[in-house]
Order: structure tokens, then sequence, then C-alpha cells
């Protein structure tokens, strides 16, 4: 049997190999990734005035932190495949064996080294990261075209309370104006008032809406009392925010703001609520994705196969491509409400993972 001392050197070594794989894995994709994406939108930096500074210095500075949370994963996987490939091509996995030292022991130090991955990567995205997609996608409304969609753009219905309801006929994001606006309260069954005002502006300075060119109808038994204002301020349970939503709000928030931010869209009665759920409960399993891929990749590796790096290389290749296809088409059915957004968020790590043990169990111990 290994004595205690040689094999936490065997762990320190598998977890400090695996953390220098995983970095050079990750700034060589960095790297890729910038020039791809460069080379994809460089005539629209150029066509809308972006400078050097403000392309390098502030978006794709910016960007940085969400290209490391999408693709780390991906890092991982590769190094852990790499490392455990050359450990089962050296023999190194059948002598430890031989010497008494389980499969599942030898799993421990790609364990611990997944966990600690999966707690920074979870810490960033939930307090730091959204800091910088917000900087990020404010840059690319400005000089980018088409990379965020608008989800709500006309005929806007929100209910403000339990007996207010807004229909804003467009509104604009930039300059957070709506126009043509009805709102009618009801009292019981019936309407007690409606109001049409032409534009209702956001003051950000004081929080509140501005309506301006505002007719009301007061309603009586007797008919109803029809009153002209220039303009008034109001507070309302309804934001700009709710109001020009994009697909990718959710990710420039912090989990308790993506959370208060949901709570709030339900409240107002908007639609779609389905999609932000979907992308919000994403970010919750995706740094868990790490411990899944170790598990397989550590899974497929530690056994020597026929075809030796062509057959990790394929497999890596093989599994990345299933993983990502299988998140991409179980989430719109999340976001349509046809599954639970939960559901539709865990299910693709949970399939990988029994997946991963599945191989484990079955490997040659």
């Amino acid at each position: 049997m290994f004595k205690k001392k040689p094999l936490k050197k065997i762990d320190r070594y598998v977890f400090f190999r695996l953390l220098g794989i995983t970095l050079f894995v990750l700034l060589v994709l960095v790297f890729i990734f910038i020039v791809l994406d460069f080379s994809e939108h460089s005539e629209d930096f150029t066509d809308k005035g972006a400078t050097f500074a403000q392309i390098f210095g502030v978006y794709y500075w910016n960007y940085i932190p969400e290209i490391i949370r999408l693709i780390i994963p991906v890092a991982v996987f590769v190094a852990c495949l790499y490392l455990t490939g050359q450990m089962s091509e050296r023999l190194e996995i059948t002598a430890l064996k031989a010497a008494g030292v389980s499969l599942y022991r030898l799993l421990l130090p790609f364990l611990i080294f997944a966990l600690i991955m999966t707690a920074i990567i979870s810490f960033l995205d939930a307090f730091i990261i959204p800091n910088a997609n917000e900087k990020r996608i404010a840059f690319e409304s400005k000089y980018i075209q088409g990379k965020s969609k608008q989800v709500d753009r006309n005929q806007i219905f929100r209910q403000e309370s339990d007996h207010t309801i807004f229909k804003i006929n467009y509104f604009n994001s930039n300059e957070n104006v709506g126009y043509r606006v009805d709102v009618v309260t009801f009292k019981g069954d019936s309407i007690s008032r409606s109001m049409f005002a032409q534009r209702m502006r956001w003051r950000p300075k004081r929080n509140l809406w501005k309506l301006e060119d505002i007719d009301k109808r007061i309603y009586t038994p007797l008919g109803y009392k029809q009153v002209h204002v220039d303009s008034v301020d109001t507070t309302l349970n309804i934001y700009p925010r709710d109001l020009a939503r994009t697909t990718s709000d959710i990710y420039q928030l912090t989990y308790p703001e993506a959370q208060n931010y949901i709570k709030s869209l339900e409240r107002s009665g908007a639609g779609n609520v389905g999609l932000p759920k979907v992308q919000l409960y994403g970010r919750y399993a995706y740094p868990f994705s790490i411990i899944v891929v170790i598990i397989v990749g550590f899974a497929l590796a530690s056994v020597r196969r026929k075809g030796g790096k062509a057959f990790y290389i394929a497999a890596g290749l093989i599994v990345s491509f299933l993983y990502l296809v299988l998140m991409k088409v179980i989430e719109p059915f999340g976001g349509k409400g046809e599954i639970s957004p939960w559901l539709a968020a865990v299910l693709p790590h949970v399939f990988f993972l029994l997946v991963g043990l599945g191989i484990l169990i079955n490997a040659r111990k």
C-alpha cells in the first residue's frame, strides 16, 4: 500500500499540473476567440469610429471575463484528458492501481481542483462578471449591430398594480421614453378611471416617471368627467429595464439583482419570463459543468485505449460539442414553458454527469 506522503505528492502533482495546463489552454482559447471576434467585427468598429483604445481597452478587456466563464469547462476538460491520458500512456495509473490505490482515490485531486474552480467561477459570475458584461454590452449596442435583441418594443402591456394596467404603444430604450400610453384602473369588475398620455419619460435623477400631455377620464354611475393635465411626475412599479428588455439583461446583473429583476417582471405581468429564468438558472448550474467534465474526462482517459492522443482529442471534441448542443437545444423549451426552466438549465449537466459516472464505474479498477 502507498504511504500517505507519496500519495500526497501525487495529489499535489496532479493539482498543479491541471492548473498549469488549464491556464495554458485558457490563454490559447482566449487569444483565438479574440482574433476570430475581431476579424468578424472589424468592419463594424471601423464604420462606427471605435478607436483602438476603445476596442481593446473597453470592449475586449471587459469581454475576457465572460470568455473565461464560457470556455473554462472546455479548458479544464482538455487539461484533464491530456494529463490523465499521459499518466495512462506512461502506465503510471496502472502502477498506482497495482500498488493498491483505487481509481476513485486517484480521482480525488481532480475533484478537488474542479470544486475550487467551480467556486471561483461561481463567485466571479455572481458578483464580478456582470459589471464587465454591462460595459461590454453597452459598447456592442453602440458599435456592433444586431448583438443584443430587444424582447419588447411595441404594444407593451404591464400590470403596475392589482388594479392598474399600462399599455405602451412604443418604447424608445435609448431615451427611456414611452409613447402613446394608455392606463386603465379598475374597481372591482368595472373601470373607475382611464388615462391617455402622449409620452412617459424616465427621470433617473429623481427615480420617477414624467407623464406628459395627459387626458384623464374619471367614471361615475352617471357618466365620466374628462380632465386634461400638461404633465405630472409619478412613481410606478415599472422601471425602464422592465420595458426595454433584451436577451442579454440577465448576464449584466448579479445573482441578487437578477432574482429581483425576474420578480419585478412577474409582478408587472410581463410575458416571456421563462427565458430570463432559464438564463439565470443556467448561470447557477454552468460552473458545476467543470465537475462534470472532470469526471467524464478522467473516466475516458484513465484506461489506455487504442488511438492514444488521437482518441482523447476526438473524445474531447465530441463530448464538448454534444454538451453545448444539448444545452442550446433544451434552453428554448424552458424559455417557452414547455418544461420547467430549472429542469432546462440542469438537465444537460445531470445527463453528462450520469454518463461520466457510468463510464467510471465500468472502467477497469
